[in-house]
């Protein structure tokens, strides 16, 4: 489905990274597929029952760390399921082969392959693909973001009551009473309506088109948001830190609402 023209406006010296990032989504995506919605898929979990891996999440990685070892054998990597290697690189990719698994592993469409790529710990090229939904979103530092090749933005609501916006829930939630509960509560009687997707890729990359008009998380992984940051940044979403305990906890929205949102969320409120 990628067309020549989806590249006409990124710069030439990142053109190389970009289609590299492409090539390994849409792999990664192919393999998605061939076990989406089939009686064969072998499926575990790793910190608890909430915490779902699959056959198609570890045959995805594994196909996407052997273009870069093949293709970028000095960058390192951040990998969801294999973890680090060579991380402190001033080039590394960051990786999550498949967001959205408990999705997939139920047979909902909402699952994505994210790929970035880092310079100096910058995200400055971030590829999301939803195979089953056919949606690229990608992004270049500097150059904006892209969906299918027509180039996207954050909404412009200034409204928190017609707004409609996402969150989800770490996977600690049982274990941990800081686990968004209180969040979503105080939000749910200030917005049009919450939807929960599954995916935190999907759900920046929502944002940034503005089928979103704010999102945010706690708890989540570098290779959970940094494709996705950039791409919803690049279209004028407006990205913060909600927390400095919680690994990387964000909020993601657009410029009108971000002060409504943040005084919501804020552990002042609570």
């Amino acid at each position: 489905m990628r067309t020549t023209n989806f590249f006409t406006d990124i710069p030439q010296e990142l053109k190389l990274y970009t289609e590299a990032a492409f090539t390994m989504a849409e792999e990664a995506g192919e393999i998605h597929l061939r076990y989406f919605r089939t009686h064969n898929l072998q499926q575990s979990t790793k910190l608890n029952d909430s915490d779902v891996v699959t056959i198609a999440d570890k045959e995805a990685e594994a196909a996407i760390l052997h273009y870069i070892h093949t293709h970028f054998p000095d960058h390192g990597i951040i990998s969801e399921e294999s973890g680090r290697d060579h991380e402190d690189r001033e080039w590394r990719w960051v990786i999550d082969p498949l967001d959205g698994t408990t999705n997939f592993a139920m047979g909902l469409p909402p699952f994505c392959v994210s790929i970035a790529l880092e310079h100096n710990k910058e995200a400055i090229v971030g590829v999301v693909f939803s195979p089953y939904l056919n949606e690229f979103f990608y992004a270049v530092k500097g150059a904006g973001a892209w969906l299918n090749g027509k180039q996207i933005h954050c909404s412009d609501k200034a409204e928190l009551s017609k707004a409609v916006v996402a969150t989800g829930m770490p996977y600690d939630r049982n274990d941990n009473s800081d686990n968004n509960l209180a969040e979503i509560s105080r939000m749910a009687f200030r917005v049009r309506g919450i939807r929960r997707m599954g995916s935190a890729a999907i759900d920046l990359c929502y944002t940034a088109a503005g089928f979103f008009d704010a999102y945010w998380e706690l708890n989540l992984n570098r290779w959970d948001v940094a494709a996705g940051q950039l791409i919803a940044s690049e279209a004028g979403a407006i990205i913060e830190s909600l927390r400095s305990d919680r690994n990387h906890s964000i909020l993601a929205s657009n410029p009108n609402l971000l002060a409504s949102m943040r005084q919501i969320l804020s552990s002042e409120t609570n």
